[in-house]
């Protein structure tokens, strides 16, 4: 069987909040099987925060988590650094109410979990496995899951910006794609729009150093990463946003011009109705011969 799997060892690092540019520092340790991911306001009395869909708060600009009035906010690359790389169970400790944006890409996260390493855990993983399909729309937006055997995600945008406009991504999440073609893709924003945001109290810890900059015909702070970076960053926010199922999933994401917001009104969707998935382990290799949530970063390797 797939087993569950944690940190060898803790780590820690520390930057600003990308909306609060409030500084916070981050702790990551091993946990006990069956855990979760749990996050641990330690400015707080170490009150404690699951990962999971009845937790989730605002999802404008970002992911946030709050329960009893206690907030966490911006989850989604943490997350999805979790997912990437087979990480079930997971206690984030975090001394103030924003995880760090770092980069503004999930890359300095996995490099934290590669510096810890990953330990296999006796329990077998449990699957989400899709059994009928789920489709959402909103004006021009959509997002939908299919059954699948494996988890993978077509995601398209349209932006009206020379260096974007119509990009598509697909992607199938095993056998360490996830580092090679996600993990390191950053979040965007526009110079037009950033006085109108950062009189919404957004942004406030926004800088070229933690996200691409748009100008009205150009990038201030480039080479992008990829080619088409501004997708696959939306891949890697989706990645993260479907983690609050609370299980690794099986299916197959279609997602145009969706959102923070759609993407958990999808894990909310799929978890009232269980008629729509079952609970599965999934032997060590599949039959594709893939395996789903597996890295080689387990094994050491780098990016």
């Amino acid at each position: 069987m797939t087993q569950e799997q944690t940190f060898r060892s803790a780590v820690e690092c520390s930057g600003i909040g990308l909306h609060s540019g409030a500084p916070v520092s981050v702790r990551i340790l091993p946990a006990s099987p069956g855990t979760g991911i749990v996050f641990r306001r330690t400015d707080l009395d170490n009150f404690e925060i699951e990962a999971v869909s009845r937790n989730v708060a605002r999802v404008s600009y970002a992911t946030s988590l709050m329960k009893k009035g206690v907030l966490i906010s911006t989850t989604e690359h943490l997350l999805s650094s979790f997912i990437g790389l087979g990480i079930d169970n997971a206690i984030v400790e975090l001394d103030n109410l924003e995880l760090p944006i770092l980069d503004g890409s999930a890359l300095p996260f996995v490099e934290l979990i590669q510096k810890a390493g990953i330990r296999k855990q006796r329990r077998p993983r449990k699957y989400l496995k899709i059994l009928r399909e789920v489709e959402m729309r909103e004006g021009n937006k959509f997002i939908s899951v299919y059954p699948a055997e494996s988890y993978s995600v077509s995601y398209s945008i349209n932006f009206p910006h020379p260096l974007i406009g119509k990009e598509t991504f697909q992607v199938e999440l095993s056998n360490g794609s996830y580092l090679r073609n996600i993990a390191g893709a950053r979040t965007f924003g526009s110079r037009e729009d950033e006085k109108a945001m950062r009189n919404m109290g957004l942004i406030r810890g926004a800088s070229r150093d933690n996200c691409i900059v748009l100008t009205r015909d150009g990038i201030e702070n480039g080479p992008l990463r990829f080619p088409d970076e501004f997708v696959r960053h939306k891949v890697l926010d989706l990645v993260g946003d479907l983690a609050l199922l609370g299980k690794p999933i099986l299916g197959r994401i279609v997602a145009d011009r969706a959102g923070h917001a759609m993407h958990t009104a999808l894990v909310s969707r799929i978890l009232r109705d269980k008629t729509l998935w079952e609970e599965v382990t999934l032997p060590e290799d599949d039959k594709q011969g893939a395996r789903p949530y597996e890295v080689q970063a387990a094994a050491g390797s780098s990016l």
